[in-house]
């Protein structure tokens, strides 16, 4: 996997908030307009399907889930049957560090991530109550 990875400013609760809540997902993924089942949380087995930014619905399952404990929490994914990026949260002196994993094959879409990253961020360091 290649890291892609960010600290942000603000509590880890916070963080995987958005990252576990799949009606938030369009607000950070730049690759993703919508997520089913809506009000859904990522939770291990869990399946449903994402409209991509392409505007084509692809399924997904939830593959692996830890889940937040100590601030320290991951989840990851197949899409379309596909393993795709990893996703966790720690706790960081300056709030939190989120790290997706992408697949090396899909190395370029490391990009993605940092955008997403960068989303992220701006959503919960904007938010009241961001901190740790």
């Amino acid at each position: 996997m290649i890291p892609a990875r960010r600290v942000v400013a603000a509590s880890p609760e916070a963080c995987w908030d958005l990252l576990v809540s799949l009606d938030r997902w369009p607000d950070w993924g730049p690759s993703v307009r919508a997520a089913e089942p809506a009000g859904g949380r990522v939770r291990a087995g869990l399946r449903g399907r994402v409209h991509t930014a392409l505007g084509v619905w692809v399924p997904f399952e939830i593959t692996a889930f830890e889940p937040l404990r100590g601030g320290v929490g991951a989840w990851s994914w197949r899409v379309a049957g596909v393993p795709a990026t990893t996703h966790t949260v720690r706790p960081h002196p300056a709030g939190a560090t989120v790290t997706f994993g992408v697949p090396t094959w899909a190395a370029p879409y490391a990009l993605v991530c940092q955008a997403a990253l960068a989303r992220i961020a701006r959503r919960v360091e904007a938010s009241p109550g961001a901190g740790g």
